[in-house]
């Protein structure tokens, strides 16, 4: 079994806090619509419209936008108000302003393994957004690579991990999705670790593997080094 050479993190919910500012604006957005349907009706429909339009706008705030937008339109029967589509344009602004603040331990973590191992930041998103947020969080020179991606799947981060010059086998992949950051890395024979976060959007939701000898669940990023380091003794 080849050592651990190369640890890789996901950002959004794992480096730092991402989907509280979806649930706030969620918030406005149903209360924006109030008078045209229920909150549960209202989630329902936008979830909907989310994983339908994955394919066409990829994940992030702009595609959230564009599809609460279509949910407005759909449940008002195209009699939304204009000034409702500015606000939620205004929401989806604001959310793209919005200052980074790092998860309990992000930063402590990622410099307690520097040196240790390549280290890398494998995120999916916008483009734009996704380097604003790395850029803002101060994390950025710490890493040896950051990879943004439209998906997440085991093809992707082999391609990744072969241009990185990385075997999947001796590679790790932390985060708090068990659907992008665990199951494909497992496919690869690396090591998944989940960090779950009460936040977790719906579509990221995934049954643990727990009978998979390379899977681990810690409750925060300040367990990671000793995790690392019990794996390596046994190795």
């Amino acid at each position: 079994m080849p050592a651990l050479s190369a640890i890789a993190f996901d950002a959004d919910d794992t480096l730092w806090h991402n989907e509280r500012f979806f649930r706030l604006t969620h918030d406005h957005f149903t209360g924006l619509l109030a008078d045209y349907a229920g909150r549960d009706h209202l989630e329902e429909r936008l979830l909907a419209a989310e994983r339908r339009n994955i394919g066409r706008y990829g994940y992030g705030i702009k595609g959230f936008t564009l599809s609460m937008i279509e949910t407005a339109l759909e449940v008002t029967e195209n009699r939304v108000p204009g000034h409702v589509i500015g606000e939620l344009v205004a929401a989806g602004r604001e959310m793209l302003a919005h200052p980074i603040e790092l998860l309990p331990h992000a930063r402590e973590t990622v410099e307690a393994l520097k040196g240790r191992h390549r280290l890398f930041v494998i995120t999916k998103g916008d483009l734009l957004d996704q380097e604003r947020k790395v850029a803002q969080s101060g994390l950025g020179e710490i890493f040896d690579a950051v990879e943004i991606v439209s998906d997440k799947t085991a093809p992707v981060y082999a391609g990744i991990f072969r241009r990185l010059g990385v075997a999947p086998d001796a590679a790790m992949m932390v985060g708090n999705s068990l659907k992008s950051d665990v199951l494909p890395i497992l496919a690869l024979g690396g090591w998944g670790i989940h960090v779950p976060h009460d936040l977790t959007w719906a579509l990221e939701h995934e049954t643990a593997p727990e009978a998979e000898p390379r899977f681990r669940t810690i409750n925060d990023l300040g367990a990671l080094p000793g995790l690392i380091g019990a794996i390596e003794a046994e190795g």
